[in-house]
C-alpha cells in the first residue's frame, strides 16, 4: 500500500527554520506532482508549492517566496520543504501531497480532489 510519510515539524521562535521532508513508499515521486498544503486553526487548507519533474514547474504561494524552498531528491524519493525567515502566522499543520498529473497547472491549489497520497501531517508552531 502506497503512502506519503513526513517529518520536520517544530517549534520554533519567529525568524527561525525548519526542514520537512516527505518519502513516498510504493509510487514515485518523479512521476507526480508534488505540493505542500498547510492549515492553520480556523483556516482552510492553503496550497503553498507545487513541482513537477518532467517540465520542472515550479510555483510557491505569494505568502511564502522568497521564504520557502521546495527540493526533490529522486534518489531518495524524497521531497523537502526548508521553511526559513519563520513567522507567527506561518504556524499550522503542513501536508505534503501528491497528484498523478504531468505538470502544475495556474490553479492546482483549488483541485485538491486531484492529488492521490497525502502525508499524516507535521505541526509547525511559531511563537515568541
Amino acid at each position: 500500500q502506497a503512502q506519503f510519510v513526513e517529518s520536520g515539524g517544530g517549534s520554533v521562535q519567529p525568524g527561525g527554520s525548519l526542514r520537512l521532508s516527505c518519502t513516498g513508499h510504493g509510487f514515485t515521486l518523479a512521476t507526480y506532482a508534488v505540493s505542500w498544503f498547510r492549515q492553520a486553526p480556523g483556516k482552510e487548507r492553503e496550497g503553498l508549492s507545487c513541482f513537477t519533474s518532467r517540465d520542472g514547474t515550479l510555483d510557491y504561494a505569494d505568502s511564502v517566496k522568497g521564504r520557502f524552498t521546495f527540493s526533490e531528491d529522486s534518489d531518495k524519493n524524497t521531497a523537502y520543504l526548508q521553511l526559513t525567515d519563520l513567522e507567527s502566522e506561518d504556524t499550522g499543520i503542513y501536508y505534503c501531497a501528491a497528484a498523478p498529473l504531468p505538470t502544475c497547472g495556474r490553479n492546482w491549489y483549488l483541485l485538491e480532489k486531484f492529488y492521490e497520497y497525502w502525508g499524516q501531517g507535521t505541526q509547525v508552531t511559531v511563537s515568541s
